[in-house]
């Protein structure tokens, strides 16, 4: 649910919405949600992605939209809110009706067997937040639901911090799409946090269960490719181009020279004419007072513009002159010259065995330099005990400093609330939705601590939605499917005209509807008004003998 709108020269682009966008690191900046957190606020950007998944799905959206809208919202969602999506679904769209639902209780909906109870505690935990929800008789206890602010957002960027202290060098590489390709695929969380860092202390353990994420990178090093012969005629090009610049500039510094030289004689002729007046006139525009004045600029203007012919001409003769071989010639030595001794003779064929030694290692051909390190291994990720720091923040926020309580505390908390009759009832059903349940471990982990913060041989049970993202999707579908012509949880046009937009009509997977009530004004009865007119009389009294 983004959209990345082009700014600048490109605002008139056309703005990207959902899939279109591709990759989403190099729009990250232009990245725009309608939600804070889970609750739209930005209904500008929500209309466009509505645009959008009527397009996709074949919907003539143009005048209205002729079909009910089953439509999500957040646990306890905010009255304005909700007026303003039922705005902009009735007033813009002109949908017949429309039925607000929670993702989780959908999910809780479409994982329902035949003998499961109808009551159960919800553990929804998505990208943004996790809920604790508690549903007594099939219907939403909003009063004790609870909710912690991380989710799988937090765990990515707080991997990403993680690994970005761990490998410095590849700061850049270490983005959120891929630390949350990291979390889908490698994290996993420990049933008991501290044993299991404590087996990741064995060298046996890590070298198991570490594991590698390879980075992209480029097999070429840089300055490898080029030849020294490459690299300086590459260097004889750049000083070409900085000689033909510099030469482009003095031609156009000496034409302007020219120009302005040109001027003052012409001023200096009219002196020299007895045009008076008009020489006057002309030393005013040129901003000068005397004729001295005038000869002094003639003569610096004159010798600037013949040091500015001489650099060009030396210049000329730099560019003209060819490139001297910097190779050295090899002259034909002969050391024991055409004038030799026998006896020089003899000693040097004494030493031809010592340079017979050491002539196979002069003639070996130079290999090329190699890097004194694998790059590929260079830009690999070892991912060890960061596969379960990152999940466990669900758990112990304090690992990233947030001042909340984690899923077990929270969920002892709601099951206190009742009294224990109702706590057995509810721990028989723990259902756990959202995408963080795809964790795996979570289940262990959650059925551990109902183990510690249970009675002793009390029962539980903890189920996991079958899908855990797609849940919510297949539970609204079999919502509408089975609720289609009845009435109870659509919102209908002539609803939203009498009772407003934040009017919500509640049905199995629905939040609470919790009305406005305005305090009322108590009527002013006619004793109430008779002292206010007897002071007013008064008063005009007091006027009139004043």
């Amino acid at each position: 649910s983004l959209a990345a709108r082009g700014r600048g020269a490109r605002a008139g682009a056309e703005t990207q919405v959902g899939n279109d966008l591709g990759s989403p690191e190099p729009l990250r900046w232009l990245l725009r949600s309608p939600f804070d957190r889970n609750v739209p606020v930005q209904l500008e950007l929500q209309e466009l992605l509505l645009d959008h998944v009527f397009q996709r799905l074949g919907v003539a959206s143009q005048g209205c939209v002729d079909h009910p809208i089953v439509l999500t919202e957040a646990v306890c969602n905010p009255l304005y809110s909700r007026q303003m999506m039922s705005e902009l679904l009735f007033e813009c769209y002109q949908v017949p009706k429309v039925s607000y639902g929670v993702d989780s209780l959908y999910s809780f909906y479409h994982n329902r067997r035949q003998n499961w109870p109808c009551s159960g505690l919800i553990i929804s935990s998505g990208y943004q937040c996790t809920h604790i929800l508690p549903v007594l008789e099939g219907r939403l206890d909003a009063k004790n639901c609870k909710r912690i602010n991380l989710g799988g957002c937090q765990a990515a960027v707080y991997l990403q911090r993680l690994l970005q202290l761990k490998y410095p060098g590849h700061f850049a590489a270490i983005t959120l799409s891929r630390m949350e390709e990291i979390l889908h695929e490698h994290s996993y969380i420990a049933e008991d946090y501290i044993e299991e860092l404590q087996k990741w202390r064995s060298p046996e353990y890590y070298e198991n269960n570490m594991h590698k994420m390879q980075l992209p990178f480029s097999n070429k090093l840089l300055g490898s490719t080029l030849t020294s012969e490459e690299k300086q005629e590459r260097r004889q090009q750049q000083l070409r181009r900085l000689q033909e610049l510099n030469a482009r500039r003095r031609e156009e510094k000496l034409q302007l020279d020219q120009e302005r030289l040109d001027r003052l004689l012409y001023v200096q002729e009219l002196l020299e004419d007895g045009q008076m007046d008009q020489f006057h006139k002309a030393l005013v525009e040129l901003n000068m007072d005397s004729a001295e004045e005038l000869q002094s600029y003639i003569n610096k203007l004159s010798l600037a513009i013949e040091q500015t012919k001489q650099k060009i001409l030396q210049a000329e003769v730099n560019i003209e002159v060819d490139v001297v071989d910097s190779k050295p010639e090899t002259p034909d030595l002969d050391p024991l010259g055409s004038e030799q001794s026998l006896e020089d003779v003899e000693s040097i064929n004494d030493f031809e065995p010592l340079f017979a030694e050491e002539q196979p290692e002069v003639e070996k051909p130079v290999a090329a330099v190699q890097p004194v390190f694998n790059l590929a291994e260079y830009h690999q990720l070892f991912l060890g005990t960061e596969r379960i720091r990152a999940p466990e923040i669900v758990f112990q926020p304090s690992l990233i400093g947030e001042d909340q309580a984690g899923i077990a505390e929270t969920m002892q908390y709601v099951l206190e609330r009742y009294p224990k009759e109702q706590q057995a009832v509810l721990v028989q059903n723990v259902f756990l939705t959202g995408g963080n349940a795809m964790y795996p471990g979570l289940k262990a982990r959650i059925q551990k601590e109902l183990l510690e913060m249970r009675p002793f041989q009390s029962s539980f049970q903890v189920h996991l939605a079958s899908s855990p993202v797609l849940d919510a999707w297949y539970g609204a579908r079999d919502w509408a499917v089975e609720y289609m012509t009845r009435e109870e949880g659509w919102i209908t046009r002539k609803d939203y005209d009498e009772k407003g937009g934040e009017y919500l009509k509640e049905h199995c997977a629905s939040n609470v509807y919790v009305p406005i009530r305005l305090p009322k004004q108590a009527p002013r009865t006619a004793e109430a008004l008779a002292p206010s007119r007897a002071l007013a009389s008064n008063a005009g009294g007091a006027g009139d003998q004043a």
